[in-house]
């Protein structure tokens, strides 16, 4: 229960400190469009209609859709961005969203809280507040104007999408433990093997606890299991949930810089804050010979530059690998509709190559949402297990003196 409730917490941290984040981090946002409602995310080739793709984005649905110009760029960017609203789908002329939550603090006029969809019944401006056109310094964002007229960005802490989605996946990962913890909490199944969905679960706790942490880590392993099965299992559902193609599944959680940032950031706390004196000698006085540390402090420069570029690593490749991944799909869908103007022969070879290759990086995608967990989980575990490394002859000096 003591491990269940210090995993629980690094969660809820988790979960609080990429939210933050993404109030500030995250510039992809939906665009304003004045021929169009304010929160949608409409082609500029001039496109009035649209259906889903496979993804959750948005595909023209036109009948004239040959003579239409698709812009893949609007397509890929309103899929792997974020917005105060939750597209699901166009029907004809109707535009099916779910309406976030807006909050925002503005120094003038103080707390505005309501749901997105105000914005689009009162022509884009709502309690003064907008959301900044194309070419904007905060474009996609919600500003306000001063009484120059001038561009301000309030205090943002609405829910958007990724936000969404980050508590939801997040509220399932923690029924999905708390399910498993209360099979073992039962007096009566102690000395039973679990079955199913619990057998499964604790297949996948014993790999990930044996074989990364304990064997990277070494004895002093438990202190940190907690964190690092947190890391693998909150990484590992959303990459799954953002291959789901219908609502709430597709945001691309992940492939969000913020909530890869938060997650990088309590790696290094982690290395950081419970390395031993034998890795800040090895920093600041590494095993080298003297020329490298002095008079000029070579080494010591590099090894504590390593300090930071070990969690920056961690943070690029997770955010940089599966924000490929979707944008990869995206734009192998799209090349149905840039062929619509080709001739029937070139579409239909081109349609259903994207058909069969969208099949095979749906897979591959599948097979890379484990890696990534499994990868970001290991090398947080191997810099962890670096942070805990005794010299020999510090071991050798506690032997004795037992």
């Amino acid at each position: 229960m003591k491990r269940l409730h210090n995993t629980l917490t690094i969660w809820f941290l988790a979960v609080a400190l990429s939210w933050t984040g993404l109030a500030k981090a995250d510039t992809i946002q939906v665009q304003d469009n004045a021929t169009a409602a304010p929160l949608m995310s409409e082609s500029s080739g001039g496109v009035e209609a649209s259906a889903t793709d496979s993804l959750g984005g948005q595909m023209p649905a036109d009948k004239d859709v040959a003579k239409q110009e698709v812009n893949v760029k609007e397509i890929v960017f309103g899929h792997i961005g974020n917005s105060y609203e939750w597209h699901i789908t166009t029907w004809g002329d109707l535009h099916i969203t779910v309406p976030l939550p807006v909050i925002v603090y503005s120094e003038t006029t103080g707390w505005h809280v309501f749901l997105s969809s105000r914005l689009e019944e009162n022509g884009g401006v709502y309690e003064g507040l907008s959301i900044a056109p194309e070419g904007s310094r905060y474009e996609g964002k919600l500003v306000e104007h001063d009484a120059a007229g001038n561009e301000v960005r309030p205090w943002d802490f609405s829910i958007t999408k990724v936000a969404f989605a980050l508590i939801f996946n997040s509220l399932l990962l923690a029924i999905i433990v708390l399910g498993v913890a209360r099979w073992y909490r039962k007096e009566e199944n102690r000395y039973v093997a679990p079955g199913g969905f619990v057998g499964f679960m604790e297949m996948f706790i014993m790999m990930v606890n044996d074989d990364i942490i304990k064997g990277c880590i070494g004895p002093n392993y438990k202190k940190f299991a907690p964190y690092l099965l947190t890391a693998f299992f909150f990484i590992f559902i959303n990459n799954l949930m953002g291959l789901i193609p219908f609502f709430p599944g597709g945001a691309n959680v992940t492939g969000n810089i913020a909530i890869t940032m938060s997650l990088a950031f309590f790696t290094f706390l982690a290395v950081n804050l419970f390395g031993k004196k034998a890795y800040w000698k090895d920093i600041f006085w590494p095993d080298v010979p003297w020329w490298l540390k002095a008079p000029i402090p070579m080494m010591p420069l590099i090894e504590f530059f390593g300090v930071f570029t070990k969690p920056f690593a961690l943070m690029i490749r997770l955010f940089a690998n599966m924000l490929a991944g979707h944008v990869a799909m995206l734009v192998l869908t799209s090349l149905i509709f840039i062929s619509a103007s080709m001739g029937p022969a070139l579409n239909g070879s081109l349609t259903v190559a994207s058909v069969l290759f969208n099949m095979f990086m749906n897979a591959l995608e599948l097979l890379v949402a484990f890696i990534q967990a499994y990868v970001f989980t290991m090398l947080s575990a191997v810099f962890i297990g670096l942070a805990q490394e005794e010299h020999a002859e510090e071991n050798k000096k506690e032997v004795v003196k037992s």
